[in-house]
């Protein structure tokens, strides 16, 4: 092989850079890898020698990083270092949704991705193949590669001169499984137009994964197919919530639904269960990159069909809240609501674009006294997401007072004691803890008339029956 990688340098150490570094880490010990990163509170994390206390929470992402870590897996903040020992760079930065200038709203803000150029083209020495490993819009390999180009020109005269290649590697993880789909993944995907470069990763990728299930296509595909597989994803969810909206009005159930139109092997089982709606780093913000990609081409009846699966979610998030206000009365001042889960989904302590977000928001605003739970996220990021300061971050009296509490919240580190007075339960991520809950214990200490709302539809209606307190479960129109 002409390029042999023996140092990898991954500049961004989130929820891409932490957990694929170390898979290759742990699959190619004979390779060195550096996760750095601007962020030292992170990198410090990273390197807690509690692995419970990880940054990022992925079911056994601990365990790997605990085998690998100051042998062949370094996070540190020593970027410029890292940077000139790398035969290989992966960019794996955070990409998000500009909120001014051209394209607010819809377009990429490319800001830390050129930073990131600057950085390898600025401290990089030799031959180097960088990678894209971040979600980014098409053709942003041709700002990479622009970048690169003009310190190739620059470095003419030094010796010994620079050269790169550019390579898209788009990640396609699940958080919550985002181990096991490193581990056993349906496809990796490799763009580039230098076959060299090309190979020098699927070697790598080889130590682990099968061969057939490593694709090649030239760099603006695999740009697009990482949209395109996002868009198709969030379509299927935004469609099945639009049939629960209707199963609830007829009086159908959305599971059996769901469970019909699986079967049939054009279409398949998967991302057909309702919820809150769809949430997480990727989904929103690539429809609407395709949405300002279609409207730069001129393709507005494209770009305006992709904006709806948009536009539906946030429907569908709305519909929930006023659903709630509407069940108690029509008001919710000074009514305490417990909030089960926060995080857009299980298994996860990322709440970027939650549907939990926009619903808590809205029910403090009609006034609520919230109370919420979720396994895996802080009251930090609470705080930082809802834009509002907890009351409490472990509440642990038996104060049943929600007297002049009216649109504010506070933190429950556990379950015991939290539905003490409370007019409404919402469950809003579907972790296996709510699952277990003795809902007739719960009735006994709740104000009547009490209600459960079920967004992730994972309570049995028959268990719920059993206890005094009214329910609503997404999609079921006999509930």
């Amino acid at each position: 092989m002409k390029y042999k990688i023996n140092n990898i340098c991954c500049i961004g150490a989130g929820y891409v850079g932490g957990p694929t570094m170390s898979v290759i880490a742990d699959k190619c010990p004979h390779i060195t890898i550096n996760v750095v990163d601007l962020n030292e509170e992170r990198i410090k994390n990273w390197n807690n020698p509690d692995i419970e206390k990880l940054p990022i929470y992925e079911p056994y992402l601990g365990e790997i990083v605990g085998r690998c870590r100051n042998k062949n897996l370094y996070f540190s903040n020593l970027i410029k270092e890292k940077i000139q020992e790398a035969d290989m760079i992966f960019i794996s930065v955070n990409t998000p949704t500009k909120k001014k200038g051209l394209g607010a709203g819809k377009a990429s803000d490319l800001k830390w991705v050129e930073a990131c150029a600057r950085q390898v083209a600025k401290f990089s020495t030799g031959y180097t193949i960088v990678v894209e490993k971040s979600t980014l819009p098409v053709r942003t390999a041709e700002v990479i590669k622009s970048i690169l180009d003009d310190s190739q020109k620059s470095s003419k005269n030094s010796a010994p001169s620079k050269t790169f290649n550019v390579l898209s590697n788009p990640e396609f993880l699940a958080e919550g499984s985002a181990i096991k789909d490193l581990l056993n993944p349906d496809r990796v995907l490799i763009g580039g137009d230098n076959n060299d470069a090309i190979k020098a990763l699927c070697e790598i990728y080889k130590n682990w994964v099968p061969e057939e299930k490593i694709l090649t296509t030239n760099i603006w595909s695999s740009e697009l197919a990482k949209l395109t597989s996002n868009a198709f994803l969030a379509q299927r969810i935004s469609s099945i919530n639009s049939i629960s909206a209707i199963c609830e009005a007829t009086g159908a159930n959305v599971k059996e639904v769901s469970r019909a139109i699986g079967s049939d092997s054009r279409i398949g089982s998967k991302f057909l269960n309702t919820g809150p709606g769809f949430g997480g780093s990727c989904f929103k913000k690539d429809i609407l990159n395709l949405v300002y990609l279609s409207e730069f081409f001129g393709l507005h009846e494209v770009a305006a069909f992709w904006e709806s699966v948009v536009n539906l979610n946030s429907w569908h998030q709305n519909r929930i809240s006023k659903l709630i206000t509407k069940k108690l009365f029509g008001t919710l001042s000074n009514k305490k609501i417990v909030i089960l889960g926060f995080a857009f989904k299980a298994n996860t302590n990322d709440t970027r674009e939650s549907a939990a977000i926009q619903i808590c928001q809205n029910l403090l605003e009609e006034d609520a006294y919230l109370v919420i739970h979720d396994s895996k996220v802080s009251s930090k990021q609470i705080e930082v997401d809802l834009g509002r300061k907890v009351l409490l971050d472990d509440l642990k009296n038996n104060d049943n007072s929600n007297i002049f509490k009216g649109g504010n919240w506070d933190f429950a580190q556990d379950l015991s004691c939290i539905f003490n007075n409370a007019d409404a339960v919402v469950i809003l991520t579907e972790w296996d803890i709510y699952k277990s809950i003795n809902w007739e214990d719960v009735s006994r200490v709740m104000r009547c008339p009490a209600w459960i709302f079920d967004t992730r539809s994972i309570l049995n209606p028959i268990d719920i029956k059993k206890s005094d307190l009214n329910f609503w479960q997404i999609g079921n129109g006999l509930g």
